[in-house]
This record gives structure tokens, sequence and C-alpha cells, in this order.
């Protein structure tokens, strides 16, 4: 099975290219809502979360905006919240391929938003980067709540350039334009991998342990 991870910067359409992915039949891996379901007041990790970040919590659950704001400008304390929640997000991503490759999956992704800053290509055969003019991720971002221009600002020092996620990607998806375009380019990169043999998976069992979720 060819494992296929899917990454890009804030705001560059990764969820938009995961819809169309499943579309064609390929099983998806969203990293982010595992670590929302990880974060959340009865989730595995709340409780060392709560005890590593105190100043996050907020009635009871996880402040994500409060957290963001810690780790994004603390490097010691975003390796701390790495530490908690990388390896468990790692199991996590092992048993959805165990179970992608048990339903004779040909092609299975891995969405992770930061990809190359884990070490994640490691772990994935191939890697596609979804990407749009600076100006339309910009004027996207800034919609979501609670963004600001500074956070913003904060958000993309701490991510590897887009310039660079696409010199070493695979495959680079466009995502300034139609959703028709964005459908061709997914259905060329489906086609170009259906011709390529597997690689990485299944992982050495004693991988997961390793904290690069």
């Amino acid at each position: 099975m060819i494992v296929l991870g899917l990454t890009g910067s804030i705001a560059m359409g990764k969820s938009e290219a995961a819809r169309m992915l499943r579309r064609f039949g390929v099983p998806v891996f969203d990293s982010d809502a595992m670590v929302h379901a990880l974060l959340a007041p009865a989730g595995e990790a709340f409780a060392e979360v709560a005890a590593a970040f105190p100043e996050a919590i907020v009635e009871g659950a996880v402040d994500r905006r409060r957290l963001g704001a810690i780790v994004f400008v603390d490097a010691a304390a975003r390796k701390r919240l790495e530490a908690i929640l990388h390896p468990r997000v790692f199991l996590a991503q092992r048993r959805f391929l165990e179970k992608a490759e048990r339903g004779g999956a040909r092609i299975a992704a891995l969405e992770i938003p930061l990809l190359f800053e884990t070490g994640g290509e490691k772990r994935v055969d191939h890697v596609a980067v979804v990407s749009a003019p600076p100006e339309i991720q910009r004027a996207r971002a800034l919609t979501r709540p609670g963004m600001t221009a500074e956070r913003l600002d904060a958000i993309l020092k701490a991510q590897l350039p887009d310039s660079e996620k696409c010199r070493r990607a695979d495959y680079v998806l466009p995502t300034g334009g139609s959703k028709r375009a964005l459908l061709r380019a997914i259905a060329r990169m489906l086609r170009d991998l259906c011709e390529r043999p597997g690689g990485v998976w299944p992982w050495p069992r004693e991988r997961t342990d390793m904290a690069d979720a």
C-alpha cells in the first residue's frame, strides 16, 4: 500500500483536497482532528496537557487559542506539547493504516499540517503539498474566528515557507483557482501513484513510540 503525505501551510486548502481524495476512494487520516479529540476534556491527552499548560485551561477545557499563543512563541513549550501529542497521533496513524490495508486500499493518505516540520516525510512514500498564492492564503486565514494578522504572522513563522514545501514535494496541488482544477490535479496524481510501488508501509513496530507525528 502506498502512503501519501498530504500537507500545506495554514489556509492553503488541505481540507478541500482531503475531501476530494475521499471522493476518489482514498482513505484519509486527519491529524488535526485527532489532536482535537486528544485535547477534548475526555481526551486521552487532556490531563497531561492541563498539567503542563494550566494557563491554557478555561472552564475545564483546553483553549486552543491560548495554547497556540504559548507554543508558537516558545520553542521549549512547543516541544513539551509535541512530546505529549505526537506519540499518540503516531499510534492512531498506524491503526488507521492497518485498517486501510485490511480493507484493500491501494493508496492511503495522512493529512499532516506540519509534515516537513516534524520529519513526517520519512514515514510516507510520496508527499503532496496544497498551495495557493500568498494573498489568497492570507485572506482565507484572516476570516477564521479569532485570527489576527499578528497571530497569522506567528503561525507562518513557525511553518516552513510554502515555496520550500513545494520544492520538496512530489506533487503540488493548486488550490488558488477552481475546484475543478484541483480535482484534475488530484486525478493526475492518483493515476501516477497507481503506477508506483509502495515502500515505507508497514512501519516497523518499534517506530510506534517515536515522537514525530
